[in-house]
C-alpha cells in the first residue's frame, strides 16, 4: 500500500530573541566572539522552506521528547527568507540551522562567509515532487511541459522566431483538447524554494521543447532565462504566498483555478483535490521516486557549523534526523510524505553528516 505522503513544508527554527547583539560586519568574529553571544541560548533555532517545515517539525518533537535537550523552535519563512535569515550573522539573535527546497546558492554562501559564516554543513533531507493540483469537483487535467509553459510564461513564441507577450487566457487556446476555461493557476512567491525548483524544472523544461530558445541558453543566457524563466505578471498567474493549506483552500472554492505546491500537500489533501499528469506521468510517490516524474527536487538543510557544542544538541538533532529510523526508507518521516533516499545514498550523506564535512560548490 502506497505510503501517504503529506508534504513538503520546511522546518524552520523560530527567532525568539535571546539576548546576544547583531554580529553582521564585515570583520568576522572569532570562535570566542561567536561562543560569547551565542551561549547564552540553550535552543536550538530553525527557519526556512515551509516544504521541508513538516518534516523538520516531526523531528524537532521526536527530539524533544526522546532526549533531555528541549524541543527546537521551527518558524517556516521560505526557503530564500530562511537562507537570508541563516546568512545574516552569529550569535542568539540568528537561526542555527534554515531548511530549503533547493540547494544553497553561492551567492548566499558568500553572504554567509561576509557576515562570518564560513563553516556550513549541508543535509540532504530526501526528495519530493512539485505538483500542479486542481479541485475534484472538475476533471483531472493532463498536460505537458510545454502547455504549462505556454500557460504561465510572461512571454512567449510568436512562431517567427521572437516572442510576444503571452496572449492565452484559456486554456483551450493554448491545445483545443485542454478545458475551455480561463487560465488560473495560483503559486508560491519569488522568495520559495518551490518556485525556484518550479522554474528549473518545468518552466525550463517547457521553454527547452523550443530548438531556438535551448540553442540560446548557450550563445545569450540572459535572454534565455528571460524567457525561459519570467511569469507571466496578469491574474492568471496570482502569488499565494509560502501558505500551501491556503492554495488548497482556494482550489477548493474555486474548482476552474489550479495551484502549484509540494507533493505532501497533495498527498495530504487526496481527498479534495487531485494532481495534475504532466508529460503522461501521474505524480506518486513511486514516480517521484524513481525519477520518471518530471518536476521533482531535493530537500536540504543547512547548519552553522560553528554552533556545534555552543547551542546544546546541535549534532544530537543531526544524528537523529539522518538516522534510519528518522529519514530512512522506512522511517517516520516517509510516513509524513518524505520521499526518502535509496539506501546507499542515504548511508553515504548520513556519514558525511556526522563527520560534520563542510559544503562547497566547486
Amino acid at each position: 500500500m502506497m505510503k501517504k505522503l503529506l508534504l513538503c513544508g520546511v522546518v524552520a527554527v523560530g527567532l525568539a530573541a535571546c539576548g546576544g547583539g547583531d554580529s553582521s560586519t564585515t570583520d568576522a568574529p572569532s570562535a570566542g566572539e561567536k561562543a560569547a553571544v551565542t551561549s547564552g541560548r540553550d535552543q536550538i533555532k530553525i527557519v526556512g522552506s515551509s516544504t521541508v517545515y513538516p518534516f523538520s517539525t516531526t523531528v524537532a518533537e521526536n527530539f524533544g521528547r526522546s532526549t533531555s535537550f528541549k524541543t527546537p523552535i521551527v518558524e517556516s519563512t521560505g526557503s530564500g527568507g530562511g537562507l537570508k535569515l541563516f546568512c545574516s550573522g552569529v550569535g542568539a539573535n540568528h537561526p542555527d540551522m534554515t531548511n530549503a527546497s533547493r540547494r544553497i546558492k553561492a551567492s548566499e554562501i558568500k553572504r554567509c562567509a561576509d557576515n562570518g559564516i564560513n563553516d556550513i554543513i549541508e543535509v540532504k533531507v530526501g526528495y519530493d515532487g512539485i505538483v500542479l493540483a486542481n479541485s475534484r469537483k472538475s476533471d483531472q487535467f493532463n498536460i505537458t511541459l510545454r502547455e504549462l509553459y505556454l500557460a504561465l510564461a510572461k512571454d512567449i513564441p510568436n512562431g517567427n522566431g521572437g516572442t510576444k507577450p503571452n496572449d492565452h487566457q484559456r486554456w483551450n487556446e493554448i491545445n483545443p483538447a485542454l478545458p475551455d476555461t480561463k487560465i488560473e493557476i495560483l503559486g508560491p512567491p519569488p522568495t520559495s524554494g518551490t518556485r525556484d525548483a518550479f522554474v528549473e524544472l518545468a518552466m525550463e523544461g517547457g521553454c527547452q521543447t523550443f530548438d531556438w530558445i535551448a540553442a540560446m541558453e548557450k550563445t545569450d543566457k540572459d535572454t534565455y532565462k528571460a524567457i525561459c524563466h519570467s511569469f507571466r505578471e496578469d491574474d492568471n498567474f496570482i502569488e499565494a504566498g509560502e501558505n500551501d493549506n491556503l492554495i488548497v483552500q482556494k482550489l477548493n472554492a474555486n474548482p476552474n483555478a489550479l495551484g502549484i505546491f509540494g507533493f505532501g500537500f497533495l498527498d495530504q489533501n487526496a481527498d479534495s483535490v487531485q494532481g495534475t499528469v504532466i508529460n503522461d506521468v501521474v505524480p506518486t510517490f513511486e514516480n517521484i521516486s524513481d525519477g520518471s516524474y518530471p518536476v521533482s527536487r531535493s530537500l536540504f538543510f543547512y547548519v552553522k557549523k560553528d554552533n556545534i557544542g555552543v547551542v546544546p544538541g546541535i549534532e544530537e538533532f543531526l544524528n537523529e534526523f539522518t538516522s534510519e529510523r528518522a529519514s530512512g526508507q522506512d522511517g517516520y518521516l516517509a510516513e509524513k510524505g518524505l520521499i526518502p533516499m535509496k539506501p546507499e545514498e542515504h548511508a553515504a550523506r548520513k556519514a558525511s553528516v556526522l563527520a560534520l564535512e563542510t559544503v562547497s560548490l566547486d
